[in-house]
């Protein structure tokens, strides 16, 4: 694989589906070989769009395919147990995107089978391998803002979502938390690590997903995050990291920022802007690259989205729901809401 492009699947043609595989398709070393859906036209549609060879009406047909070195699975994130456990069973190497998986316990399930089989597996956390992301972690971890204290991140789209819309479909899924809400936490804890504390509130919908979620995350140091996401409101996607001798401030577009700030007490404030060599400011590319590098060095995990990480920001969005009182269909009793919570705020 070292001296040849990576053949890649792509499992579902949704619109992240596209998005990825146009930046794929961009890269010289990656070739994009065939593509799945349940759908037969849907597959056909994607592979002329994108020139793909191979195209197939079920994800069986893209599991037995033995020419394939990676799969992109990009299916709603109810589907991600079963797509990538497919995959995976089949000897395939994974790229899943995020939120990982429904519940912790699903993503155990995956990361368990992975390791057992010596396969590479990793979330599709875009923010982690963004360059200028990378840059402001270094930074931190560096000690330039001292001692972190405090992180706030939030994100929200301004809908308004029918009803009938998979991000109010519980049975996909469904609400701010899983499609949104994993940004913010996944930055928090890419600094922080896991919380050792969660509390949450949320405005919940009809159909019981939720439609808003605060959360305060807290760990033994006594460091806090402010996370913050929503379909019912467009945020800035703003973001902050406060220490005990600075700040950094990201003023939007947290997760592939053009530019953050860094303010260091005593010192005039620095500006880091992204570099235009590193592509295009929404490019997926840079997720891809680092799938490619691990598999051409025979690794079966990203050190930048580490699946211990993955787990621990799984285990985190339970800990939300389990106080926002949200639980999706087929879950166990401990999985997501549980029996004596407060309960949210008023369904809208």
């Amino acid at each position: 694989m070292a001296e040849q492009s990576v053949r890649w699947g792509i499992l579902a043609t949704g619109g992240i589906a596209a998005a990825f595989t146009a930046d794929l398709i961009d890269l010289s070393d990656a070739e994009v070989v065939a593509v799945a859906s349940r759908s037969q036209a849907s597959a056909d549609a994607f592979a002329e769009r994108f020139g793909i060879p191979r195209a197939y009406g079920d994800w069986d047909a893209l599991a037995q395919d033995g020419d394939i070195d990676v799969v992109y699975v990009a299916t709603p994130h109810s589907a991600h147990r079963a797509a990538a456990g497919l995959c995976l069973e089949a000897g395939h190497n994974v790229l899943c995107e995020k939120a990982f998986t429904l519940n912790s316990r699903e993503a155990e399930e995956l990361v368990a089978l992975a390791r057992a089989r010596g396969s590479f597996l990793m979330e599709a956390m875009w923010m982690y391998c963004n360059p200028l992301v990378r840059r402001l972690k270094a930074l931190v971890d560096d000690g330039a803002i001292g001692e972190v204290r405090h992180v706030q991140a939030d994100f929200g789209l301004a809908g308004p979502f029918p009803p009938a819309h998979r991000l109010r479909d519980p049975a996909q899924g469904g609400g701010a938390l899983l499609d949104l809400g994993v940004y913010p936490v996944s930055f928090a804890q890419l600094l922080l690590g896991e919380p050792s504390d969660v509390t949450a509130r949320a405005a919940l919908s009809a159909e019981g997903v939720d439609l808003q979620t605060g959360a305060l995350l807290s760990w033994d140091s006594g460091a806090l995050a402010s996370v913050h996401c929503s379909i019912v409101g467009g945020t800035a996607t703003s973001a902050s990291v406060t220490g005990s001798g600075g700040r950094i401030d990201v003023p939007n577009g947290f997760f592939f920022p053009d530019r953050f700030v860094l303010h260091r007490d005593g010192r005039d404030p620095e500006e880091f802007t992204a570099d235009p060599a590193d592509g295009p400011r929404g490019s997926l590319r840079h997720e891809a690259a680092e799938v490619m590098r691990a598999l051409r060095a025979g690794e079966t995990e990203s050190a930048l989205v580490p699946l211990d990480g993955t787990l621990a920001v799984m285990r985190t969005l339970d800990a939300i729901r389990d106080r926002i009182g949200v639980r999706y269909p087929g879950e166990a009793p401990e999985e997501g809401a549980g029996d004596d919570l407060a309960p949210a705020l008023t369904p809208a």
